[in-house]
C-alpha cells in the first residue's frame, strides 16, 4: 500500500527524481503513485464544489485589506479581537489561513485504498480568533453578551442582513493557575446543506460528534522538542480523547475542548505554550467520514497560529451568560485515548 505521508516537498519534490536518477526506483514508484492519487483526488472532488464556490465568493484566503467582498459583520470578526490577522509565512502575534492542501485527509478511495489527498478549500470561512484570559472557565462564549463575534451577526442581523448565517466556533480550554480560552471561528452565510455530514454533526447528538469530531495538527515552526511531543503532523479523534461539552444556538454550535481532562494533552500543550513564540502550529477541525458516501473528508476550517505572545491575551469577566441558547448544553464524556504522532501515515490510530 502507499504511504499516506504527505510529501516533503523541499526534500523530496516531485521533479527531483527527474534529475537524480540515483534515487531508487521503489521511491520513484511512490512518488508517482502520489501523483496519480492527487490527480485522482482531483477528479473525485470536482463536482464537490460548494467549499471552492464559498471560498472565491467570500475571498476567505484573502488578506484583510483586501477582503471587500465578505459581509461587514465577517470583516469587523476578522479585524476585531486582540490577536490579529497576519501574513501567512511571516506573521507573529496572530492568526492566518492556511491553505487547505497542507492537510492530507480520507480520500474517496480511503475505504478501499487507504489513501489520502490534499483537503482543498474550507467548508466555513474563517474569521477570527480570540486570546482569552480568565479567573474561571469560559463556557459557551458566544453566548456572552460581550462576545465581538456574536455581536457582529446580531448587529447586521438588527438591520435584516446576513439572516441565514451560521457561526462554528473552537474553545480550547487552557487549565493552569490562569485560565485560557483559544476560540478559532468559522462562518457561513449560506445553510448548511440539509443531509450533509457537517449538517449531521451540528444537528446531531453528542454521541454522534464524540464519534466524529477530529483534529488534525501540523507543527510549522518550533522547537525540536515541541516537534516531538506534538509530531509533526497529527491526527486526533479529539471527541474521544478530551472531553468536549457542545453548546447549540439557533444560528451557532461552540465546541468546548477541555484540555484538563487529558494529563497528556494537558502537559503537551503547556510545553508548546512555554515556548509560544516560537511556535507556528496549523490546526485544521474535520469531521471524520466513516462511510463511502462520507468521503471525501473536508475541512471544517484551518487556522495558522504565529508566536502567539501569553500576554496579548484579553481579559474577560467570569460572568454567567445571559444570553441563553436555543438548546439545552450537550456534554460528551470519553476516556482518554493518548495518541502518538503518526506524521500523516495514518489516522485510524485515534480510534
Amino acid at each position: 500500500a502507499v504511504s499516506s505521508k504527505p510529501v516533503d516537498h523541499d526534500s523530496h519534490s516531485p521533479h527531483s527524481t527527474d534529475r537524480h536518477p540515483s534515487i531508487s526506483a521503489s521511491f520513484k514508484g511512490q512518488v508517482k503513485e502520489r501523483r496519480e492519487e492527487n490527480i485522482m483526488c482531483q477528479t473525485e472532488q470536482k463536482d464537490r464544489g460548494s467549499a471552492k464556490e464559498f471560498a472565491d465568493k467570500y475571498s476567505i484566503t484573502c488578506s484583510t485589506a483586501d477582503a471587500t467582498s465578505i459581509p461587514d459583520w465577517m470583516a469587523d470578526s476578522i479585524n476585531g479581537g486582540a490577536l490579529q490577522q497576519v501574513d501567512l509565512n511571516n506573521g507573529t502575534n496572530g492568526w492566518s489561513s492556511p491553505p487547505g492542501d497542507l492537510f492530507y485527509l480520507r480520500s474517496q478511495s480511503y475505504l478501499t485504498k487507504r489513501q489520502k489527498c490534499p483537503a482543498g478549500d474550507y467548508l466555513l470561512s474563517p474569521i477570527g480568533m480570540d486570546w482569552l484570559k480568565s479567573d474561571s472557565k469560559l463556557d459557551n462564549v458566544l453566548a456572552r453578551p460581550d462576545n465581538r463575534v456574536s455581536n457582529a451577526l446580531r448587529k447586521a442581523q438588527s438591520d435584516g442582513q446576513s439572516m441565514k448565517s451560521f457561526i462554528f466556533a473552537f474553545n480550547i480550554q487552557v487549565p493552569g493557575k490562569d485560565l485560557y480560552s483559544a476560540v478559532f471561528y468559522f462562518a457561513t452565510e449560506d445553510p448548511i446543506p440539509p443531509g450533509s455530514l457537517l449538517y449531521r454533526f451540528v444537528n446531531g447528538d453528542d454521541a454522534f460528534r464524540n464519534q466524529r469530531l477530529k483534529m488534525v495538527n501540523r507543527i510549522v515552526e518550533g522547537p525540536w522538542i515541541v516537534k516531538k511531543a506534538v509530531g509533526n503532523y497529527a491526527a486526533c479523534l479529539i471527541g474521544k480523547a478530551l472531553t468536549c461539552n457542545y453548546h447549540r444556538g439557533d444560528n451557532y454550535l461552540e465546541i468546548d475542548v477541555d484540555v484538563a481532562s487529558s494529563a497528556v494533552a494537558n502537559a503537551i500543550l503547556h510545553l508548546a505554550l512555554g515556548c509560544a513564540t516560537s511556535v507556528v502550529i496549523d490546526m485544521g477541525f474535520v469531521v471524520e467520514g466513516q462511510t463511502e458516501d462520507e468521503l471525501p473528508e473536508k475541512l471544517i476550517g484551518a487556522v495558522r497560529v504565529s508566536k502567539m505572545e501569553m500576554s496579548s491575551a484579553t481579559v474577560v469577566d467570569a460572568l454567567t451568560p445571559s444570553v441563553q441558547t436555543a438548546a439545552g448544553r450537550g456534554i460528551g464524556v470519553c476516556k482518554v485515548n493518548d495518541h502518538k504522532s503518526d506524521d500523516g501515515e495514518s489516522d485510524d490510530n485515534d480510534k
